[in-house]
């Protein structure tokens, strides 16, 4: 067991002091094993860098990472700003309703006393989904919209930007960049805009899967001129001659910072173009600073890559939105795992910033602080959401922090300005491969506090039992499979992986609630079966993966092809609170329900979900993503359901709130479209909720 977190690469440019009794160089760069993350006072922030007094190195470790390192580096702090004061009061101006994606609102107009009595106040349709009957791709409508001056903003799977009235639905306009809907992508998917004010001028501003940046005008829908060619920006430029078929695009929500966004990026899992963060000025859109996720030679982490295997990498990008502490300058880059997502013996090494959460100036892109999460990964097991910025007590003190939920079913949760975990993280032995040529890193980061939130493993007695049909099939397939325990890599025998692809948390990733120091968490609990083969002489990759349930479950999930139910036991869904203060669970509680296993006299399962939550002043939690449709309140004080009713399709999306520029009515708003991977139900609409 190695005794801390795995390497950090610390930055030394030349004439930088180092830290009393540490180890280091003074010119180039220098690997390093400790176990808190260096801390980059050159690249501080004007705001943080005066005080920063040292930063001094462990000389001895110990076998759990500390909680937080006073010897480390003193600051002075400042309280976060509440999630109700972060933006304007009764608006929801950003993805995550703050720049630091809390998602909470101070509105407590809708309560737990009168949520009973929520009605439908207004339903927008916008026309735009996809069933493969029409396009070869099917469509997702996961858009948060926003609320800003008195107009809400949304944008459609087809990169259709919408602006309505926050009171009645009525549409006030549109504009259509005109995406190639013939061509196959993924998915058909757009989570939002953002939006950019100078008092003056107003904007909203998107990208595309096309790799298009947009500027409009948030007054009439027209593109601003001033912004790149005629409002449009393509990322394309610089690397279109050398990838001319490349897969790069936008499906996330820029992050806004002063005049600059912050741009998160789809890349295809092969070689291609560089997967780096980028920031653009959001008056002009020339490009302001780059972080390369995969660094280049001289770049703090490029020797965690053994010769050439970073060269033409792809994945290693961040495709979620990022988050920002405004007051400080920094920003939080939640960064996906590198290409190929199972086999790693091209690219032997840790991998940096694979799986990495990555602080860094958000004026200048410069790295502060980094941890990686995931060591070398090899199961996709992407940092999938937007961190959320948040404000604990420890010890009796206020600590800003940022925590982030994991694929894994992990919530890491560390100090913001120095990425010290704060609660203890042991670097742990993991399973070898038995893959020619593959080199998994031998230990994995692993959290002692929360404790794990999904799945990680599966015995024969826990396949699932719902109905004799259910335990057969669940029977059949585990006689086939080895059960891998969490971070088993794929090998020649098929594997059940747990958490699956699309276990644990996923994109629409946690809310929080500034006033109890309570995150609370949507989680699916879904296997992998995954089994890798050979492939012929001079193949790109010798080994590839494969996915035996694919043809008979519809995709590689450990799930009933017929019923779209998991073959393990239920809670197949769960919605859970933990007290970021302490570490604990304070509630788990199943969300989402299968109409014919109730009707059989079970009780609540879960199911798969794909939708983020949000929490009130009102002392709910507002949250959809079951396959059921059905779109709830909760108490947040105790995970007791208030209020619930059925959408037109699964809500595969986050809700927002906002009160009404007039009626000051408190709204809450959420996309529910179906689509995806578990429904065949698709819809288009956009529906708001209000007290009668």
């Amino acid at each position: 067991m190695e005794e801390c977190s795995g390497p950090r690469m610390e930055s030394r440019p030349p004439g930088l002091p180092l830290p009393p009794g540490g180890p280091g160089s003074r010119s180039g760069y220098r690997r390093e094993r400790h176990c808190r993350p260096s801390v980059c006072k050159e690249f501080l922030p004007e705001s943080l860098g005066s005080t920063l007094v040292r930063t001094f190195h462990t000389k001895s470790m110990t076998k759990k990472i500390p909680l937080v390192s006073l010897a480390l580096i003193c600051l002075s702090l400042s309280p976060l700003h509440s999630g109700a004061k972060s933006h304007r009061d009764g608006e929801w101006r950003h993805f995550g309703g703050d720049a630091g994606g809390q998602r909470y609102s101070g509105l407590n107009q809708i309560n737990r006393k009168n949520v009973a009595r929520l009605k439908r106040a207004w339903t927008y349709h916008t026309g735009d989904y996809s069933d493969g009957t029409v396009y070869r791709t099917l469509s997702c409508f996961e858009a948060t919209p926003l609320m800003a001056d008195g107009v809400l903003y949304v944008t459609t799977p087809f990169a259709r930007a919408i602006a309505l009235d926050p009171e009645t639905g009525k549409e006030l306009w549109t504009y259509d960049p005109k995406i190639d809907r013939t061509k196959l992508y993924n998915l058909f998917i757009n989570r939002g805009p953002a939006y950019w004010t100078d008092g003056k001028d107003r904007r909203i501003i998107y990208g595309t899967l096309e790799g298009k940046l947009i500027a409009l005008d948030a007054r009439t829908g027209k593109p601003c001129q001033d912004f790149g060619e005629n409002g449009i920006v393509d990322m394309h430029e610089g690397f279109r001659d050398k990838y001319p078929n490349a897969m790069y695009g936008v499906t996330s929500a820029p992050t806004i910072y002063k005049n600059i966004m912050i741009v998160s990026v789809l890349v295809e899992a092969k070689v291609g173009p560089s997967p780096a963060v980028r920031a653009f000025d959001v008056r002009t859109g020339k490009q302001v600073w780059q972080f390369d996720t995969v660094p280049k030679p001289g770049q703090v982490g490029h020797d965690t890559w053994e010769q050439d295997s970073w060269v033409e990498r792809s994945g290693t990008n961040v495709w979620m939105s990022v988050s920002v502490d405004e007051k400080r300058g920094m920003a939080f880059l939640p960064v996906t795992s590198p290409a190929y997502d199972f086999y790693g013996g091209d690219r032997k090494g840790q991998n940096l910033f694979g799986d990495s959460l990555v602080a860094v100036n958000a004026n200048t892109g410069e790295r502060i602080w980094h941890f990686q999460i995931v060591h070398h990964d090899l199961w996709d097991y992407d940092l999938p959401a937007q961190p959320n910025l948040v404000t604990v007590v420890r010890n009796g003190k206020k600590v800003d922090a940022v925590a982030q939920v994991t694929k894994m079913g992990f919530v890491f949760v560390f100090d913001r300005l120095t990425g010290n975990p704060l609660f203890p993280v042991e670097e742990r032995p993991v399973p070898s491969s038995e893959i020619p040529g593959e080199k998994p890193w031998p230990t994995q980061p692993i959290p002692l506090k929360p404790r794990p939130i999904a799945r990680q493993s599966i015995t024969a007695d826990e396949l699932s039992r719902v109905t004799p049909e259910s335990y057969a099939k669940a029977k059949k397939w585990f006689e086939q499979v080895i059960p891998g325990p969490i971070y088993t890599p794929p090998g020649s025998k098929p594997m059940l992986m747990f958490p699956g692809l699309n276990g644990g948390a996923n994109w629409p990733g946690a809310s929080f609630d500034p006033t109890t120091g309570w995150l609370y968490v949507a989680i699916s609990n879904l296997g992998t079966v995954i089994q890798m083969v050979a492939r012929p002489e001079g193949s790109f990759l010798p080994y590839i993966a494969t996915f035996p349930t694919a043809g008979i479950a519809k995709f590689p999930f450990f799930m009933d092809g017929e019923t779209g139910w998991p073959l393990q036991q239920p809670p197949w869904g769960t919605l859970v609170a933990i007290n970021l203060n302490t570490g604990d669970i304070e509630w788990e509680k199943p969300l989402g329900i299968v109409k014919e296993l109730m009707a059989a006299g079970l009780p609540p399962t879960g199911t798969i979900n794909l939708g983020g939550s949000i929490v009130t002043a009102g002392g709910l939690i507002f949250i959809g993503g079951t396959t059921d449709s059905m779109f709830r309140a909760l108490d947040k004080k105790t995970g007791a359901l208030l209020w619930e009713t059925e959408v037109e399709a699964p809500a595969f999306a986050a809700p927002m709130t906002y009160s009404g520029p007039k009626n000051r009515k408190q709204y809450v708003v959420i996309a529910a479209g179906g689509g995806n991977k578990y429904t065949k139900k698709f819809s288009d609409a956009l529906v708001a909720f209000a007290l009668p």
